[in-house]
């Protein structure tokens, strides 16, 4: 197995770890934004896990390495990747990207796509119900986003239940308006009975 550094994935081999010690004994999909030693740590924690990098990310990362007037153009051919029906024809609409003008002007955006590749491709096996809840991290994100903000407010608390009420608090309050949440919800209804399919002999979903 590839490792990387000792201190990254030993972090969140502790963080896992607990977490299976809590009782999560299995799970089916990790969506993950480039954070070092996750993906490995989740492999030791979860075999059967599948670890999927987040589109969205990885479409930002490219566009960071590009000039904001090729945008427009950029974007769409990105698209025709991660949007693409098989692993085959993503494949080829990235070479297409590769040989293209953009991709002569951006040989990082190209490298950047296929060093991602082995974490990138399981999406491209899920139907357009799962394909939506998993692509991104951006639900989680702007979960946290609030949270950190509550608690950097605030040079300290007097207790653990102070912290704990106010992080209650703040996600009392911004649940219910965020937009993120409110575009996976619609589309949730779709996604158990897909993941029942691809995950039958390891769900249990009432």
């Amino acid at each position: 197995m590839r490792l990387p550094s000792a201190s990254s994935w030993k972090r969140w081999m502790a963080v896992l770890s607990e977490l299976r010690n809590r009782g999560v004994e299995d799970v089916s999909i990790v969506a993950r934004d480039g954070l070092k030693g996750l993906p490995d740590a989740i492999t030791a924690t979860w075999p059967k896990a599948t670890v999927q990098t987040c589109v969205i990310h990885l479409t930002r990362a490219s566009l960071r390495l590009s000039s904001a007037r090729d945008h427009p153009k950029l974007v769409p051919a990105l698209k025709a990747i991660h949007a693409a029906p098989t692993e085959q024809a993503a494949q080829q609409a990235l070479d297409n990207l590769e040989v293209s003008d953009l991709g002569q002007r951006y040989p990082a955006i190209v490298r950047t796509w296929r060093s991602a590749w082995p974490e990138f491709t399981p999406h491209l096996a899920f139907p357009p119900a799962i394909r939506t809840v998993v692509y991104s991290t951006n639900m989680v994100e702007s979960i946290n986003s609030p949270l950190r903000k509550a608690t950097r407010n605030r040079s300290h608390f007097p207790s653990e239940q102070a912290a704990l009420k106010v992080l209650y608090l703040a996600v009392r309050e911004q649940t219910p308006k965020t937009r993120d949440a409110n575009h996976v919800a619609a589309h949730w209804k779709e996604a158990p009975n897909q993941f029942s399919l691809f995950f039958e002999d390891r769900l249990s979903i009432q």
